[in-house]
């Protein structure tokens, strides 16, 4: 487990991340959402040892994370802006990983690469962004890695080659039990790969939760009481929004749902449509709950 509090970090008068409080649990895919500049390329080089922090803890597995090897080598970081060593192939920095990591695994390392039809005698210079993004992804997950940090995750990399890539990361975290955090200014790249998600603005995070309880606690139905109504009808619900056209009302509302369906249905409605949300809906409804607009977020 990865527990952050009250952690600072400013470039001269700029301050990046202020007071940033967050709790990574063990054996998760974490995705960490924000617009570009809100802070999250800097909080994971702090958390990987890249950048000093200028005050606040950063606590891993227990132990307060300082510049030691023993810790170090149970994390592994993949940045937006990839570095590979000049006129090395796959092979050669395969080499390189084994010297760095002990669990590093070259047969998985040699089955993905196979199976992303990546040539490891090629130069990664003359590679494609997608190509290097992918080399860099799967010789971060032949690591195996307690904690693995995968910024951009999916930058240049095509829609199809971008789901292979979502199926390995989730497979990895089952089957060796790590801890996974991916960040992207994109909700909808992360909505079918994420356990938890943290909304990072303005330097701190803004909203955190797991995916299964946002999706489960939170639904849209369209209404229709065959009568005059209004949202005042609702106050025994959690009304997010409440939107009318006519007879029909569309509402959003968060609670038990099994609960609020019995509540809804003594109301007699004589329509009564339960609709799915999307991530990025719930999103932006808790974002108005917060004060907060989505698109000044995201």
């Amino acid at each position: 487990m990865i527990q952050i509090a009250g952690l600072t970090k400013s470039f001269g008068k700029t301050n990046v991340l202020e007071n940033l409080n967050c709790t990574i649990k063990t054996g998760c895919i974490y995705g960490l959402i924000g617009a570009n500049g809100a802070g999250k390329s800097t909080l994971m080089r702090i958390i990987t040892g890249i950048y000093q922090k200028d005050s606040g803890s950063i606590v891993v597995d227990g132990k307060e994370l300082i510049d030691e090897a023993e810790l170090k080598e149970k994390i592994v970081y993949v940045p937006d802006d990839l570095y590979f060593f000049k006129n090395y192939t796959i092979k050669g920095m395969i080499t390189f990983y084994k010297c760095m990591y002990s669990k590093f695994d070259e047969a998985y390392a040699n089955k993905l690469f196979e199976l992303l039809k990546l040539d490891k005698n090629k130069k990664i210079e003359t590679f494609s962004k997608g190509m290097k993004r992918q080399t860099a992804l799967v010789l971060a997950l032949s690591t195996n890695a307690e904690y693995m940090f995968f910024d951009e995750t999916f930058d240049g990399i095509d829609p199809v080659v971008r789901n292979l890539i979502k199926r390995i990361i989730a497979e990895k975290m089952e089957d060796k039990g790590c801890t996974i955090i991916v960040s992207s200014h994109n909700l909808r790249e992360l909505e079918d790969i994420c356990d938890n998600l943290g909304l990072l603005y303005k330097g701190g995070i803004l909203f955190e939760s797991d995916v299964d309880t946002l999706k489960t606690n939170m639904f849209k139905i369209q209404i229709s009481l065959g009568k005059e109504f209004s949202k005042e009808d609702f106050k025994d619900f959690k009304v997010l929004s409440f939107k009318k056209n006519g007879s029909v009302a569309t509402v959003i509302i968060e609670g038990e749902k099994e609960k609020c369906e019995e509540k809804i249905e003594e109301m007699k409605p004589i329509i009564l449509d339960f609709l799915p949300l999307t991530l990025e809906e719930i999103f932006i409804y808790q974002m108005e709950v917060l004060g907060y607009e989505f698109n000044q977020v995201i």
